[in-house]
């Protein structure tokens, strides 16, 4: 019978390695013959083992059943896993271990069949992603980490290197902090893949399951939260195919903020509603200043002179390059975050005079999932809700007036319809030659938010004679169109469905202006 160890003085010995993504494998297991340890292997991975020259004991002679059924059943093995699970500082596992010929295992190196790349690959079978459930790998992980004092558990590529160096420093040992480390890592790994497969079986079936299980991971971390005095960092869906970051470079400035990134998701989704050169400014998660134009720069000055007291101090937001001439406009005003498709090298060099502005380089070509859920967090728990994905089409609204919009008119409405989706509400947009000329966000009277938005455009001096005006949801009465009508709007898209629907209709009808009914509401909160 082997002598009792104590917790985190077990010599390693002996390694399984049995991964899925071979990336370092062959080095981390070189590294470990060089210190005398065994390898057992399966599959694959020891063909790459040996392959590259080192001596493998296959998981069949180890456990004395042969792997079989494709693979499928190669380490459900007990002699497998009570060299695993044996508590070394027990007597009567020691005992047991011994009368049953137990072989100890003290390193485990295991990661997971690829099931979340399998899922979201476009023309995945539903055979494939099944077949890409592991089974005895979450098994192996497991039971190694929770024995993590005596069984140490290696599931990251980026932690061979470490482990290695560690082992050789302290003869064949890993410390116990370093056990417990590797041991959370784990199970972290284990949640997340349970988690996605919990998940696609969920999404097939269309519906708000009983139990909802996700995972994130950490991008960065963040300079501080929406205070100074409180941390914060970025976590991404773990199963996203994109997200508010992915494909981002920062080519200058500082690090984010909790704030930047709020403001840039705001930016990012309203970005995506056009195809036609586009600006977006966000201050405090909400649009300050859209337009579209026959150039970005043009957009950007546009979308500036709706509100500049705002835009002060913004993120901005464009879906073409920025060269030389716009970098030029920019820095004409202080501006927290630029993101655009591509930046000139004469752009780069010119905008890096203002060391604090952001610069982000926004190589995303994908769109959004449209079956991703909308969350919000509130105490205790969660809202889930679908996203409000897509924009109702023309053929769909109902013209309510005796006045027919004109097709600029149309254009018109359309455009601020589009950018009142994204402002919070109660929400109203004037918009004149394809940009918003005056918003107003987040009051609690929508006729609250007409005047604000009225005397926004007055503030900057956009005129409103012939602009047009959107409300992210009906008008309770005419009070907040008559405002509208008299400083100038000459169409009002609408989702209509108030009791005083026909008083509304009515005040148009009266004052000769064009009013649109689009039978859907978009409130933002």
């Amino acid at each position: 019978m082997e002598a009792i160890v104590q917790p985190g003085e077990v010599r390693v010995q002996r390694a399984l390695l049995s991964v899925s993504d071979k990336t370092g494998v062959v080095e981390f297991a070189r590294g470990l013959a060089e210190l005398g340890v065994e390898l057992i292997s399966t599959g694959g991975t020891a063909a790459a083992l040996r392959e590259a020259g080192l001596e493998v004991r296959a998981i069949d002679d180890f456990t004395g059943f042969p792997e079989m059924m494709d693979g499928r059943v190669k380490t459900l093995h007990p002699k497998l896993y009570a060299g695993v699970l044996a508590l070394r500082d027990n007597a009567q596992h020691m005992a047991t271990a011994a009368e049953h010929d137990i072989e100890f295992v003290d390193l485990v190196c295991v990661n997971l069949y690829p099931f979340e790349a399998t899922a979201r690959r476009r023309g995945a079978t539903e055979h494939e992603i099944i077949e890409n459930i592991d089974i005895g790998g979450p098994t192996m992980i497991r039971a190694a980490a929770k024995n993590y004092p005596f069984t140490a558990v290696v599931v990251n590529p980026a932690s061979y290197d470490a482990v290695l160096q560690e082992l050789r420093d302290a003869g064949g040992k890993l410390s116990l902090g370093t056990r417990e480390s590797l041991a959370a890592e784990a199970f972290s790994t284990t949640a997340r893949y349970d988690s996605a497969i919990s998940r696609w079986f969920v999404e097939k079936q269309d519906d708000f399951a009983p139990l909802m299980l996700t995972a994130y991971e950490k991008v960065t971390d963040l300079s501080y939260g929406e205070n100074p005095h409180q941390r914060a960092a970025y976590y991404a869906d773990a199963g996203a195919r994109m997200h508010v970051l992915s494909m981002v470079r920062q080519l200058g400035g500082k690090e984010l903020s909790f704030n930047n990134v709020l403001d840039l998701n705001a930016a990012r989704l309203l970005m995506q509603e056009f195809e036609l050169p586009a600006c977006v400014i966000i201050k405090h998660n909400n649009p300050c200043g859209v337009a579209v134009g026959g150039s970005v720069v043009e957009a950007y000055h546009a979308a500036f002179a709706c509100d500049p007291l705002s835009a002060f101090g913004g993120v901005i937001a464009v879906n073409r390059a920025v060269d030389q001439q716009f970098a030029e406009a920019l820095l004409k005003q202080f501006c927290e975050v630029i993101i655009a498709p591509h930046f000139t090298q004469e752009a780069l060099q010119l905008l890096s005079s203002k060391p604090n502005m952001r610069i982000l380089e926004d190589d995303e070509r994908r769109k959004a999932n449209i079956a991703e859920r909308d969350l919000k967090r509130v105490m205790g728990g969660l809202l889930v809700q679908d996203r409000d994905m897509g924009l109702e089409d023309r053929t769909e609204m109902e013209v309510v007036t005796d006045r027919k919009p004109t097709e600029a008119e149309w254009g018109e409405m359309l455009f601020a319809w589009k950018v009142c989706k994204h402002v919070r509400s109660n929400a109203i947009v004037l918009s004149n030659d394809l940009a918003s000329v005056g918003i107003g966000a987040g009051q609690m009277s929508r006729v609250d938010s007409v005047r604000l938005a009225i005397e926004k455009a007055g503030i900057a001096g956009s005129p409103l004679l012939g602009a047009a005006m959107a409300s992210d949801a009906f008008f309770p009465f005419p009070d907040g169109p008559q405002l509208g009508i008299d400083a100038g709007v000459a169409a009002i898209i609408q989702p209509g469905g108030s009791k005083r629907d026909h008083e509304v209709v009515e005040a148009a009808d009266a004052a000769g202006i064009a009013m649109v009914f689009t039978h859907r509401r978009h409130f933002k909160h």
